[in-house]
């Protein structure tokens, strides 16, 4: 599936497909790439970019299964997506351990030269598709930092680094790889799964995203996220004192 920008609204039929009453996006591009036919079909630039917000990309069908049928669209399609805050007030106690240890959502960005050996770990751990695979560079910052504050040889060494994330030597581009929704395999066990995938990643030089939960050590979470101009701007601010590092945010161990 490609898509180009254009002004030219002769070109294809437009399909609104942001209106509450439209199929979710990646059930209407299932339909419409399993055409045997090659056609076009023009949407709306604010539709495209909000393509996968009512579906919470593939995540809703496991939420809401009766949620792409035509009459709860057309009822009740208004209320897509729901609120997470809601959905959070709403969990019951065994319902969040469910969802916590047969659940998966986790984007994982993997160096480009990686991408065939990553999706075959991808399958044997989760067996879970459609999968998110988005192109990503990440670009050498190391020469735009705003340095300005910094004096003398602290200055000097925050010089040398990017911040957390770091592009590879050859500057290789990074693919981001994301798993959403009910991994398949039988007796899953989410904490051994997700700490064989993220020894991989950094294995491969990779990173995890943030947003999602870690199961890695403090020591390994060091490894695979370069901490050096963290570390100083927490020093220099003194964020010790009131603020928790990244890691005791996100990591479960740390948590518990």
């Amino acid at each position: 599936m490609t898509g180009k920008m254009t002004d030219d609204e002769t070109k294809a039929p437009i399909n609104a497909i942001g209106n509450f009453y439209k199929p979710w996006f990646f059930t209407h591009a299932q339909k419409f790439l399993s055409s045997t036919k090659p056609s076009a079909e023009l949407i709306p630039l604010r539709d495209y970019y909000h393509r996968h917000s009512r579906s919470i990309f593939w995540e809703i069908q496991d939420i809401i299964p009766f949620g792409n049928n035509v009459v709860f669209r057309y009822l009740l399609g208004w209320i897509s997506p729901p609120k997470i805050a809601l959905l959070k007030l709403t969990t019951t106690e065994a319902l969040n351990k469910l969802y916590t240890e047969k659940h998966v959502v986790q984007d994982m960005l993997i160096p480009i030269k990686n991408l065939s050996e990553s999706l075959h770990l991808f399958h044997k751990e989760f067996e879970l598709y459609p999968l998110w695979l988005c192109p990503m560079r990440i670009p050498d910052q190391r020469n735009k930092i705003d340095l300005s504050h910094l004096e003398g040889d602290e200055k000097q060494q925050s010089e040398i680094v990017n911040g957390f994330v770091k592009p590879l030597d050859d500057d290789e581009m990074f693919i981001d790889i994301g798993a959403y929704g009910n991994p398949k395999p039988r007796d899953w066990n989410s904490k051994e799964s997700l700490r064989r995938v993220e020894k991989f990643v950094r294995d491969v030089k990779g990173f995890q995203a943030l947003y999602a939960d870690t199961y890695m050590t403090r020591p390994e979470f060091r490894q695979m996220f370069d901490h050096r101009l963290y570390d100083q701007l927490r020093e220099k601010y003194r964020c010790s004192d009131a603020f928790p590092e990244v890691y005791d945010k996100i990591s479960k161990k740390a948590r518990q």
